[in-house]
């Protein structure tokens, strides 16, 4: 719940729509998701796996503009007693007009607009969209900007065909007024992105007359990740929440945390199984996103139940606060894993676009360029998006974990700072020895990536084991790789050895 607000729910679990399955979901006859069938995920989801929340993503890929209509339309019984935005929550993800331009922000606008009257006729009190998710954030101005937009589109459409008879869009607020939840997806914004969220708080009481009556900052898992390592963004994503906690203290504006990882340990490691120690490695996070591997590549029993021990457990935990000292320490800590990183990640982007286009679609998405393609500090190398590259990486017997953490945890070790490291990264042994499992000795020599050799050995040296595979299906993993290497040297399709393979190790990427 939110204190300056008793009847606002702060959902526990988000669901979104990232394409990172590997089998068919359980409701569904194939392992693609297209966007019509995405309704019926969507009411599956509150349903049957107990969603709090759904992301309803209109950036970068297809959507169905008509979802409260067939929502509301098609499953009246059950949103009668569930009420979409008030029991539960529908959240679009909409696009950044200074990443991704044209018209599909303005129409995400009229989708929510329209979708109050279509909800008051429908009989429901509550408006059922009230608050976006804005990708990408660099700036407080960004958020501002955004809210004045809707503001002039909610008063443009009033003028013209005539105020709307719904209630507003939050009890006590302007009638075009929108919230707005920040994601911030580099590490350097998750670094400051405590900076962005006060100055944010400041604007918005200027422009809009009123305190911030709360904010849900979201800190991405995946594209930080695949810009500078797994390392270099936990440590980012454990100081922000640190931060977040200190807002809270000194403005008395409630923060709630949110995240969004994948199964496999590069993009966040959060699985059925592993759930407990992920909670405890990002306390304070508020709403943990649960993406599709996690419902769909594991047996159901176990997903329900981590659902509701989720819900149940996630808002106990708070956030160990961390000192200006320590964010020295991290700023140092940085670089010595992220430079190696992004120099590998230069050297294997041919390798990685050769197989990226053989990893199977899950969502039907429009072409997108990942965050890489922007950065100016590598250059223009253009990868996949995070899951397949992470994809491809696995599919290639080289986890994306290791690269350029051996040179890191080297570094760290000869400056003393291991101890350090562990503090403040709780899970990072266990990470490292997850993904080892599934790293291909051979394909080094295969594919001409010896110069590797050095992160893998200072990741050996640090785990005080070789890496490779343990178990049966491990080893399988390994046999499918190989497979997947020769077929590509010939030229040939290797994506049904790519799907095997995705499904041993519980995700697509």
């Amino acid at each position: 719940m939110n204190p300056s607000n008793p009847s606002r729910k702060i959902p526990s679990v988000m669901f979104s729509q990232h394409p990172d399955h590997a089998q068919k979901p359980y409701w569904h006859k194939r392992e693609l998701i297209k966007t019509h069938d995405e309704l019926k995920e969507c009411f599956l989801m509150f349903k049957e796996l107990g969603a709090h929340e759904v992301m309803w993503d209109w950036e970068g890929k297809l959507v169905d503009e008509a979802v409260i209509e067939r929502l509301l339309g098609k499953y009246t019984d059950f949103f009668k007693t569930n009420q979409i935005g008030k029991e539960i929550f529908l959240t679009f993800r909409v696009p950044n007009p200074r990443v991704e331009s044209g018209y599909r922000l303005g129409r995400a606008f009229m989708v929510i607009l329209s979708g109050q009257d279509i909800s008051h006729l429908a009989g429901f009190s509550s408006s059922p969209l009230f608050e976006v998710i804005l990708p990408m954030t660099e700036s407080a101005e960004e958020l501002i900007n955004i809210q004045k937009s809707f503001s002039k589109i909610a008063g443009t459409v009033n003028d013209t065909f005539g105020p709307s008879k719904a209630s507003p869009l939050r009890r006590g607020a302007s009638q075009n007024m929108i919230e707005i939840i920040p994601i911030f997806e580099s590490v350097q914004t998750i670094l400051t992105s405590g900076e962005i969220v006060k100055k944010y708080a400041k604007l918005y009481e200027q422009q809009f007359k009123q305190k911030l009556p709360y904010l849900r900052p979201f800190c991405a898992r995946s594209d930080p990740s695949l810009n500078s390592g797994i390392v270099p963004t936990t440590l980012a994503i454990k100081w922000a929440l640190s931060e977040y906690s200190k807002i809270t203290s000194e403005t008395g504006i409630p923060m709630y945390p949110i995240i969004a990882p994948g199964t496999l340990p590069f993009r966040g490691g959060l699985t059925p199984e592993t759930f407990e120690a992920f909670l405890k490695e990002f306390a304070g996070v508020r709403t943990l996103v649960i993406q599709s591997a996690f419902r769909y590549d594991f047996p159901i029993r176990l997903v329900k139940n981590a659902i509701k021990k989720i819900s149940r457990t996630i808002g106990k935990l708070e956030t160990q606060p961390l000192s200006k000292n320590i964010l020295e320490e991290i700023k140092l800590l940085i670089p010595w894993f992220e430079a190696p990183y992004q120099q590998a990640i230069e050297k294997i982007a041919p390798l990685i676009a050769k197989i990226s286009s053989f990893i199977p679609q899950r969502r039907e998405r429009v072409q997108h360029i990942g965050l890489f393609g922007y950065s100016r500090e590598v250059g223009k190398v253009k990868l996949p998006r995070a899951i397949g590259f992470t994809a491809s990486c696995y599919c290639l017997g080289i986890p994306p974990e290791l690269i350029g953490t051996g040179q890191g945890l080297k570094k760290a070790k000869l400056e003393g700072k291991l101890a350090l490291l562990e503090f403040l990264y709780l899970e990072l042994r266990s990470s490292l020895l997850q993904a080892g499992r599934f790293f291909r000795k051979e394909s080094l020599k295969e594919l001409k990536l010896e110069w590797l050799e050095e992160d893998i050995k200072g990741v050996e040296e640090y785990l005080g084991e070789k890496l490779g595979p343990k178990t049966k299906e491990e080893k399988k993993h390994a046999r499918i790789v190989s497979k997947i290497i020769e077929k590509l040297n010939k030229g040939q399709n290797p994506q049904k050895e790519i799907e095997q393979a995705a499904i041993l190790r519980h995700g697509l990427g």
